[in-house]
């Protein structure tokens, strides 16, 4: 009965991993739609939304069906409760993926991203490509240390966000309102798709430790000659 139960607990965590790397491909994929006007590739990312919601689902059951049978309690009940948290925040990441499909979808033939912003989406898409990647790493490795270097990663995802609105209000724009308005929703859904990569990894912080990231006492300073 043991065996069963902690087979379910893995296979919960494979869920995870799994729905990490699906939205970390969507991301990539609807990057790759918004700059090349690609409708095709659009149309799949926003198919392949519901593949995330059916395994969030699937999770939430059976983690529901292992509090309702097991009871469990201690380190196994953080893990129940923490992976249905992650599930929320990797199923949302989903969503904002389908967002920017769509928006390139909405003005497809032609590119929702000015030529002179390219490079800045395509770093923005790259990079939240890359957070979750290591998100559905730290995920499995259970390692705190790489945990906690998501978010020093995700400094560089403020920078561009940043670097995205001062082009914006830059006197020198000359791409209309409606341009503007569809490069603001974008920069916030790739600043909030790395927000949930980094909300991932804090609470495989939690999981591990049972302290939240911003709880841990910083390790000791090596004394010089030691």
């Amino acid at each position: 009965m043991r065996d069963a139960y902690h087979e379910e607990l893995d296979t919960i965590g494979d869920g995870l991993v799994e729905m990490a790397r699906l939205v970390g491909s969507a991301i990539g994929r609807a990057t790759t739609a918004l700059l090349d006007a690609d409708l095709n590739i659009a149309e799949s990312v926003i198919a392949s939304d519901e593949k995330v919601d059916s395994l969030q689902r699937e999770l939430e059951n059976r983690a529901i069906t292992l509090l309702a049978r097991q009871q469990p309690v201690a380190t196994d009940l953080r893990i129940v409760v923490t992976s249905l948290r992650m599930s929320a925040d990797l199923e949302r990441s989903g969503d904002l993926a389908r967002h920017v499909a769509k928006l390139a979808r909405l003005r497809f033939p032609v590119s929702a991203v000015p030529n002179d912003l390219h490079s800045t989406i395509l770093e923005m898409g790259q990079l939240a490509q890359r957070l979750m990647a290591k998100a559905a790493e730290v995920i499995v490795s259970k390692d705190i240390d790489d945990a906690m270097q998501l978010e020093a990663d995700d400094d560089r995802m403020d920078e561009l966000h940043r670097a995205l609105f001062q082009h914006l209000l830059d006197d020198r724009w000359k791409h209309g309102i409606e341009t503007a308005v569809d490069v603001t929703l974008v920069g916030r859904y790739y600043e909030r798709f790395a927000d949930h990569a980094v909300s991932v990894a804090k609470r495989v912080i939690y999981l591990v430790t049972g302290e939240h990231a911003d709880e841990l006492s910083p390790a000791p300073t090596p004394v010089e000659g030691a």
